[in-house]
């Protein structure tokens, strides 16, 4: 008889993404895709199976984790499935609020007020929880992370933002200093 394989997809906000599977003779497989390329392979057991309780744990780098994906045979499903959260001209990125950020304290507001156009955030996660679509006067505390789309340099501008309540600007290209002494 053919055993049938679940596996489990979870999104690791600010992390990656965890596949988990339970084998045939109940043993427990986890794959943890991190968004720097980098995967942690782990087994564990049932907490109640004392006995037999034990969990293995190990980091594997990107050509790592292909050369041992070709030697069991498999194929490499961790690109296909990235590629399909790849959306050219879009970045989804995660801001992790420190105490000392200025959007601590503050409620989320609205970047296109604030002269920012096409940047949103999608979700503020808090522990175990998500705030999807946020208010703008939804309040940000230390701890949590922001779930940012834009385009990569509006993205990076509001990330800027969240830091140190400005954002880094140019100078117009027309404005002239007046020389000194006029």
């Amino acid at each position: 008889m053919m055993f049938m394989v679940d596996v489990r997809r979870v999104k690791l906000p600010g992390v990656g993404v965890l596949h988990t599977f339970v084998t045939e003779d109940g043993g427990k497989v986890g794959v943890i895709t991190h968004r720097s390329g980098n995967s942690d392979l782990i087994t564990f057991a049932d907490a109640e199976d004392t006995e037999h309780a034990r969990k293995v744990s190990l980091r594997l780098d990107e050509d790592e984790a292909h050369t041992l994906a070709e030697l069991l045979g498999g194929t490499r499903i961790t690109e296909s499935l990235s590629g399909l959260d790849q959306i050219p001209g879009l970045s989804i990125d995660w801001f992790h609020v420190d105490y000392d950020d200025h959007i601590a304290g503050q409620p989320l507001g609205n970047m296109t007020a604030r002269g920012l156009p096409g940047v949103t955030v999608v979700a503020v996660v808090r522990g175990d929880t998500a705030n999807p679509a946020p208010d703008e006067d939804f309040k940000v505390f230390p701890g949590d992370t922001l779930v940012t789309a834009g385009a990569p340099e509006k993205v990076a501008k509001a990330f800027q933002f969240y830091r140190t309540g400005e954002f880094k600007a140019k100078a117009p290209a027309d404005s002239v200093s007046a020389p000194p002494g006029s």
